[in-house]
């Protein structure tokens, strides 16, 4: 039986979100809602990124707005995330939820105005649930297009204001295209 207190990457994960955003709590006063100055440092400030703080594009996957936001997001990242465990590797596992979040902020990065401020890890949950539905689609020899479609579905749900679709159709295009590629690489026997 898997419990939160097991150490798995989600666990891991998720107890990484909840210290980074008890620290910006502790640093910005305020439990609620993290500071607008602990945003701007530790989330992804688009002008700060291109004017060299590169580190925004990964410490920004660990930021969250408010309690909601980081409450939310570690829902859907234990709901995907477990799944995630039983189909690939730990290593498979962190790569997909790096890059996938990395991908998310590369592309909020480009697509987005400079004055941009993004946080949160909903871009690399995206590349966690998209490498999820598709590696199980390939490897149960379907068709890919129900995932792509139900990927679609899902992101145009999340699509609202204050939301940052471009992070998380970044996160969802990386996830689905290593999941693919890891289920393309595996012979399964049934």
């Amino acid at each position: 039986m898997r419990t939160l207190l097991k150490p798995t990457p989600t666990t891991f994960l998720i107890i990484a979100n909840l210290l980074v955003y008890i620290y910006t709590s502790v640093v910005g006063g305020n439990f609620i809602r993290t500071s607008d100055s602990a945003l701007e440092r530790w989330g992804q400030f688009n002008l700060y990124v291109m004017n060299g703080w590169y580190w925004q594009l990964l410490t920004s996957i660990f930021v969250h707005v408010d309690i909601i936001h980081l409450l939310l997001n570690m829902f859907f990242l234990l709901i995907f995330g477990f799944r995630a465990e039983g189909l690939f590797s730990p290593e498979e596992y962190f790569f997909i939820y790096f890059l996938s979040g990395l991908s998310g902020n590369l592309l909020t990065l480009l697509l987005m105005h400079p004055l941009t401020l993004s946080a949160g890890a909903s871009g690399a949950i995206f590349g966690i649930f998209g490498a999820c539905v598709i590696y199980l689609r390939k490897t149960f020899g379907q068709s890919i297009v129900g995932a792509l479609l139900f990927s679609f579905l899902l992101l145009v749900m999340t699509a609202g204001r204050g939301v940052n679709i471009f992070a998380h159709f970044g996160g969802l295009a990386a996830g689905l295209i290593i999941g693919y590629a890891l289920a393309k690489s595996r012979k399964i026997i049934f």
